[in-house]
């Protein structure tokens, strides 16, 4: 596949773009607290330039200190902070790429802790995700951030951006005068939809005046805010309408708000390109060109996007992520060496909702791109790896960049561990698309996997490895419940794995989030689930919009869920349940334990015992999470 719609150029203001490849603001917080531009921030862009993106929209610049919506963004709110953003566009458009800086006010969605203030908002109502009640703002106030907006537009196009994009979707200050949801005010800047407009049209003629006309001027928007008493695509349809007419050059279709924020970052339970038919719905009202984004992943949608007529750019925020060099493999024709965004949310969402710099579960690269750390090793060490699971095939792919003589050994007949095990639930199966990758990679690297070998501290001994990664991983804990030996009662991954069946009525031990998923999976089965867990609540440790799809699944799915509920005995066709001081007892053809795991790490000690010094990742080191294993992995073979 040529791939021919994806790379052609496109000309907007007299720029040309070279292709449709789009990167979308996505807040890094690798700036400074004051929102100046560090090596780090400019690295981590000039690194997709590198990999050929053809427009690169920048995270959220905010127009002011108390429009922040997180504590490390990037800042032209005054004149101190041009000169390390030029220095960004300078490198960015250096590799060919176009360059848009997105500008906002977080409004109500920001708190106190971040902005050292109240937030403000249309009106005083409290964001769901932040602990204040915002501050409605005066109409002098008002002005004043019309005025921001376009003072902040001068600077960028003083930085040498080609353009910004005026962020009025995902709920933030913008929006929130445009939508009823959270625009209640009975003044000029209320109540029906013209009146609501007058924010941003004052906005997009207050940049124009400041920056003229071979400036390009976008808009971003939540075609649907999929919240009661939000904006609907037709409310946006005749809202496009009148930023074109007030000189809008593009127009960045989206949805979702924080209290839908599912929708404003799409796991991996959502269909790819799920909202395409918005901006094709977009597209029928306008004349400019739109982008789309949400869920694509890949670029042969990418392309089917682009040649089917519903948008004229794609915007792969996430996938830039797991591979910034992803537009240059797709021209090669390199697509086997490419990383696919599974869709977890949780390096890109879950970390910087804790307001810290954001990481990729499968690319222990990003954030790091400023530091020089990937430099053949001076001298080649003869590595093994033990185990071929996340960890240790990461730590296996980065030893041997840096010129190191790897061998992989793992007891089973395949690799990924846990990692393969979580692909199995629904919704889930690209991740094993990670998996294939890591073997891929490998094998380009002319890196070796013994597949059922179960080494001993001896057997590495013997072979005079010069270093030993021990990726071991984790086996499943059994709790002390009476009758938990039954032949009834089996463990989550012997289920998941195919080792095992069940029978119609299941009682899945453990709701974490291996268990909740395990119950997901039996319920798609169409079989009678019961979930017990002792916390008062379940799948805490998953990412916000993943778990919001897991819950919804498991209440489609009727699975029954017992939370703060113990369990006291399992018996031959039933469990006895307690929950405070009340028993209960329910019915159970077969019991699944899914009560989490212990490090194996048996070969570690053995090697520690017998002097030698080895590097412990992953679950083998502490029982976690992917993001974990593959940062470790990487950390491991750059100490080699």
């Amino acid at each position: 596949m040529a791939f021919e719609s994806l790379f052609t150029p496109y000309v907007l203001k007299g720029k040309t773009i070279k292709n449709r490849f789009t990167v979308p603001a996505m807040v890094a917080n690798y700036c400074t607290k004051d929102g100046f531009a560090t090596e780090r921030y400019i690295a981590y862009h000039e690194k997709k330039a590198k990999g050929g993106w053809g427009l690169i929209i920048t995270e959220d610049y905010a127009v002011d200190p108390l429009g922040k919506g997180f504590s490390y963004v990037a800042g032209l709110w005054n004149d101190d902070q041009i000169e390390g953003h030029s220095e960004l566009t300078k490198r960015v458009k250096a590799h060919g790429s176009t360059i848009i800086a997105q500008i906002y006010h977080a409004g109500r969605q920001t708190n106190e802790g971040v902005i050292g203030d109240i937030p403000v908002a249309p009106s005083p109502l409290q964001c769901p995700f932040s602990p204040n009640i915002p501050k409605e703002l005066t109409i002098k106030e008002i002005e004043e951030i019309v005025s921001k907006f376009g003072d902040t537009a001068l600077r960028a196009k003083k930085c040498g951006f080609d353009g910004i994009e005026i962020h009025g979707g995902h709920g933030y200050l913008v929006a929130e005068f445009m939508s009823l949801y959270s625009n209640k005010r009975v003044d000029e800047y209320g109540g029906k939809l013209n009146n609501r407009m007058k924010f941003p049209l004052e906005i997009i003629a207050d940049i124009r005046k400041k920056c003229g006309d071979d400036f390009i001027v976008g808009f971003r928007i939540s075609a649907d805010e999929f919240i009661e008493g939000g904006r609907t695509i037709e409310d946006t349809k005749a809202i496009v309408k009148m930023l074109e007419e007030a000189g809008v050059d593009i127009v960045h279709v989206s949805a979702g708000v924080y209290a839908s924020a599912d929708a404003v970052v799409p796991p991996y339970y959502t269909n790819h390109g799920w909202i395409t038919d918005f901006a094709l719905a977009v597209k029928g009202v306008c004349d400019i060109p739109v982008i789309t984004v949400g869920r694509i992943n890949d670029p042969f949608v990418a392309e089917s996007v682009i040649v089917s007529g519903k948008a004229d750019f794609v915007a792969m925020g996430r996938a830039s992520l797991v591979d910034p060099k992803l537009p240059i493999k797709t021209k090669e024709g390199r697509l086997a060496e490419a990383r696919q965004c599974i869709g977890c949310n949780h390096g890109c969402l879950g970390i910087l909702f804790a307001d810290q710099p954001i990481k990729c579960v499968l690319n222990p690269e990003l954030g790091n791109e400023y530091k020089d750390e990937l430099k053949k090793s001076d001298s080649s060490k003869n590595v093994a790896v033990v185990g071929a699971g996340p960890a240790g095939l990461e730590a296996a792919i980065y030893a041997a960049r840096l010129g190191h003589q790897v061998t992989v050994f793992e007891k089973s007949d395949k690799a990924g561990g846990q990692l393969y095990i979580a692909s199995i639930p629904p919704a889930k199966g690209e991740i094993a698309a990670f998996i294939q990758w890591q073997l891929n990679t490998l094998g380009q690297l002319g890196v070796s996997i013994m597949y059922n070998t179960e080494v001993t501290a001896k057997y590495l001994a013997d072979h005079s490895f010069d270093k030993i990664i021990i990726a071991t991983g984790a086996k499943p804990t059994t709790p002390s419940i009476p009758g938990v030996e039954l032949p009834h009662v089996v463990g989550a991954t012997d289920l998941l794995t195919g080792k095992v069946s069940v029978g119609f009525n299941v009682v899945v031990i453990g709701g974490g989030q291996v268990g909740a998923e395990t119950a997901s999976h039996l319920g798609a089965m169409l079989k009678g689930v019961t979930l017990v867990e002792m916390l008062p609540g379940i799948a805490l440790e998953e990412a916000m919009a993943p778990r919001i799809h897991l819950l919804k699944a498991l209440e489609n799915r009727k699975v029954n869920i017992m939370v703060n509920t113990v369990v006291e005995e399992i018996k031959e066709a039933s469990v006895v349940l307690k929950s405070g001081d009340t028993l209960c007892e329910v019915l159970a053809d077969s019991v699944v334990i899914a009560t989490g795991s212990t490090s194996d790490n048996g070969l570690a000690k053995d090697l520690e015992e017998k002097g030698y010094c080895v590097h412990v990742i992953g679950d083998a080191a502490e029982v976690g999470n992917i993001l974990g294993a593959t940062e470790q992995g990487y950390q491991a073979a750059l100490s080699l």
